[in-house]
Parts: structure tokens; sequence; C-alpha cells
């Protein structure tokens, strides 16, 4: 049974309201199968009906041999740097779309909603919202516009996350670094997301957000990036270092198994590295399914990569968290 954890949905269409920061990602129409994302008068992206439309992915799905998809917005929608009631009116149309994507087959598809996380006590009351409506977790970017996630600020989302007994998703997001290498835009996102997302990764550790939440359950996108090469490094330094064990409750590298990691590395030995550091039960399948970059055919790279591993338990374990308080249909 194979779980696609990663893969994202976008309205075919996104209207700005009356007033709307620059920054809003306009979404318009531009045919049944086609629309384009307008951010700050520039073309970000040109989508097709796989972004929307539950049947069409479940054809793909079939014909690659996925069971199941976790839907997450499109990162870019998350939209930090938007005024808050931009952002709260934004997250609402993304949200009703997962969830119309989702309802074409509930059993094949879980839902992850986003946030206004710039506004945490909003974001809160959010997260109820949500998992009142079946979401079973929620997309999160590196950043919160440059706020670290493993900032005090952001506790009341995980507070809240955690009681509701959500699976929180976390994705590179503007990537820091850009001005470093040059290069175009997607140069720039390819180099960069590896570095951001264990970056991320990394602020949750020092944050000691684990310690604070410790039933929270974060997958972390891309492999989890450069992380399993930061580590080694920060647990010599742990050990050798009064001060970097203030910053860290504990050795560092116990930390890497309390992520989950998706497969989206592109390469057998990155995952069998990543399989040797955390173990094939910390690692779920994904794809970045429907983008241009995508891992095709996901499940097979996955059982290449991991022979004998259980492609889908990674991803009910992540998504189902204590089973308290919904179900996960085992696909």
């Amino acid at each position: 049974m194979v779980i696609d954890v990663h893969t994202h949905v976008c309205p075919p269409r996104l209207v700005a309201p009356l007033g709307a920061h620059p920054y809003w990602p306009y979404v318009a129409a531009q045919s049944a199968e086609q629309s384009a994302i307008t951010i700050n008068g520039k073309l970000f992206r040109t989508i097709d009906a796989r972004s929307w439309d539950g049947a069409r992915r479940v054809r793909d799905m079939d014909e690659e041999g996925i069971a199941g998809q976790v839907l997450s917005p499109m990162p870019e929608l998350l939209s930090y740097w938007l005024p808050v009631d931009d952002a709260a009116r934004l997250a609402a149309a993304v949200n009703r779309q997962v969830l119309e994507t989702a309802a074409y087959d509930p059993v094949r598809f879980h839902a992850l909603g986003m946030v206004t996380a710039q506004a945490p006590a909003l974001a809160a009351r959010q997260l109820a919202e949500l998992a009142g409506l079946g979401f079973v977790g929620i997309e999160i970017g590196s950043h919160f516009d440059g706020r670290p996630l493993g900032h005090p600020d952001n506790f009341a989302i995980y507070e809240a996350a955690e009681a509701l007994d959500l699976a929180i998703f976390v994705h590179p997001l503007h990537p820091c670094g850009g001005e470093r290498i040059g290069g175009s835009e997607a140069f720039r996102a390819a180099t960069l997301f590896p570095l951001e997302i264990a970056l991320a990764a990394v602020s949750l550790i020092n944050g000691g957000v684990f310690e604070r939440f410790p039933a929270l359950r974060f997958l972390l996108s891309h492999g989890g990036g450069a992380l399993q090469a930061i580590l080694p490094r920060l647990s010599k330094a742990w050990r050798l270092s009064g001060e970097v064990r203030r910053d860290v409750a504990e050795d560092p590298e116990s930390y890497t198994t309390r992520f989950w990691y998706d497969s989206n590395v592109y390469d057998a030995g990155a995952v069998q590295a990543l399989a040797a550091r955390v173990g094939v039960e910390r690692i779920a399948v994904g794809s970045d399914y429907p983008y241009l970059i995508r891992q095709e055919r996901p499940g097979d790279f996955f059982a290449t990569a991991l022979p004998g591993a259980t492609a889908g338990a990674a991803a009910l374990q992540w998504l189902r968290g204590g089973g308290k308080r919904r179900t996960v249909h085992a696909c």
C-alpha cells in the first residue's frame, strides 16, 4: 500500500479581494484544464487540472500504483507575508479547495489545511475548525515570514495542533541564501530547498519544541534535506561545548528519529543513507505531485531504494498519531 504524503493542491480560480495586498496569489482560469498564477503582477506558475481535479488525480494514482495521497496547499499559497485579514480569506478559500478535491474519494485522499501562522492565536482557532471539518493536519512553511519555526510566538499553534492530534507537514518556503548563489529562481529553489528544510528542523530542535510538545508529529519534506549532514557536527559541538548544550536540551542526533521524512530526494542512495540513520519506519513515500520536478512512480522508487520496506507504514503512523480523535483510512 503506497500513500504519497507530498502532493499539492491549488484552486483553478482565486480572485483577490478589493484592495488586497499585491502579493495575494491571483489564480485565473485560462481554460477548463489550465490556470495561471500571478503574484505582484508577475506570472508565478501555470498549473493544470491535476492541481484541483480529484478524478484526474485518481487516474494518475491508479496508473502509478498509488493507493492514497495526502493533499496539501501549493506552498506559495501559505502567504505568511499578507496582512492577517487577507491571509485568513485566502486560507479559507484554499482549505475549501483541498476539501473539495479530497471529497472525490474520502478514503484515498487525506487533507492537510493551512492557517494564518503570522497570527498564532487566530491560527490556533483555525486549527480547531479544520479538525472539525475532517482535516488530518496542516502544512506549514519553513518559517513564518522570517520568524523561525522554533520561536516561542508559535507555541499557541503547536499547543493546539498537539491537543487536536493533527499532523504537521513542513515544506521549504522562500529559502534564504539566494543572493549568495545567483542564478534563476528555479535554480535557487532546486539548490536551496534542501538547506531550507534543514534550517527549519534545526530551529524546532533549538526552540525546545519537542520538549514542550512531545506528542507533535512533524514530517519533513525533501527527506529532511541537509539535516542528516548537520546533526553529526552539531552533536560533536554539543558534547564539547556547554554553550551549545544550553541551546539544545539533548544530544542533537537524538532528534533525528523524532521527525518523519518523505522520500522525495530523487536518488536511491540518498534514501538508503537516510534510512540507515533514522530507520525505514520513519520514511514515507513522497513525490511533489503534480509539479514538473516530481518523482515519477514514487512507490516504485521507494521499493527499489528500500526493498522489503512497507511503503505505507510511516505515512499512516504520522497521520494517525495516537488515533484518539479521528480515523485515517488505510487505503
